[in-house]
């Protein structure tokens, strides 16, 4: 890292503070004397199982984009995917595991659309559990109902 004025590789660390997601640092350039500040985001080293036992990385860009399908077009904005994206990553960086099925995964964002939304706990529901056809819906809705 550089600082952004002098491009001096020389500064020290003034102040640190930590959340869930990011660790912010204050810095002060020992060469120019200016601060700055820098972000760093605390990346979630978890590995996903997959249905059919393949492995891959998590991708919060994933978990985003799942979401965002099932709120399309509903009275939801980019903030609260976000909110929601957050809110699993929160709870997945608690889990003693480094290896996580997707169907945990899944679960999670299951709760929270329900408890938001039931159209898109509908339609994410549809794909997640795989529903084939109408009658699937239809047992799906009653248990909604209830």
């Amino acid at each position: 890292m550089n600082c952004p004025y002098c491009s001096s590789e020389n500064f020290k660390v003034l102040e640190s503070r930590d959340s869930l997601d990011s660790i912010r640092r204050r810095r002060e350039c020992d060469k120019c004397g200016k601060r700055f500040t820098t972000y760093e985001k605390i990346a979630i080293d978890l590995m996903v199982i997959k249905k059919d036992g393949r492995k891959e990385p998590f991708s919060t860009d994933k978990l985003r984009k799942g979401i965002s399908l099932a709120l399309e077009k509903r009275p939801f904005t980019a903030d609260n995917v976000d909110e929601i994206v957050k809110s699993i990553e929160r709870e997945l960086k608690k889990l003693k595991s480094h290896e996580v099925s997707s169907k945990i995964i899944g679960d999670r964002v299951i709760r929270k659309l329900k408890a938001i939304d039931h159209v898109a706990y509908m339609r994410f529901a549809s794909v997640y559990k795989d529903f084939e056809k109408v009658d699937d819906f239809k047992e799906e809705l009653k248990i909604l109902a209830k």
